[in-house]
């Protein structure tokens, strides 16, 4: 720092540089490293939505004997449905507060009868929204949670 006659403390131009600097080297070593956790809470995140989303669709099962169909997805675990087939016990309140979206903002694909279980299936296409993909791109299926 420097102090001139009058009492005043101030930063040289020198100082200054010197502080961005090392606050840009700071930013660049850790930016991709809190990037990647992002990504990786994501799928976390996900997988956690995907074993809720399961348990309220074995508690509809318990109640009305069958899962909604793909044609009532999700929303049937929020309001009763009205297709056939009809629930004959469906829980007044319903079974999940709001239909959920995956972390990326996209709804769940619910298939019942699904392709890879019998009973249904329970997707997300990951960070790009299209099937296939690899790392946090790669497909979620509840088949394969942990």
């Amino acid at each position: 720092m420097k102090q001139d006659g009058k009492g005043q403390d101030g930063f040289t131009l020198i100082e200054l540089m010197v502080v961005i600097t090392i606050l840009a080297l700071l930013v660049a070593l850790v930016a991709p490293k809190l990037v990647g956790r992002t990504d990786e809470a994501r799928v976390t995140a996900a997988k956690a939505q995907m074993k809720n989303i399961e348990s309220a669709l074995e508690l509809y099962k318990l109640d009305n004997g069958v899962y909604p169909t793909t044609e009532q997805g999700l929303e049937a675990l929020v309001t009763e449905p009205t297709s056939t087939p009809q629930p004959m016990n469906w829980k007044k309140g319903g079974y999940l507060p709001k239909v959920p979206v995956d972390p990326w903002k996209r709804p769940y694909i619910y298939l019942s009868p699904g392709i890879r279980n019998p009973e249904y299936d329970l997707l997300s296409y990951g960070a790009d929204g299209e099937a296939g993909g690899e790392g946090t791109s790669r497909d979620l299926n509840s088949q394969d949670l942990d």
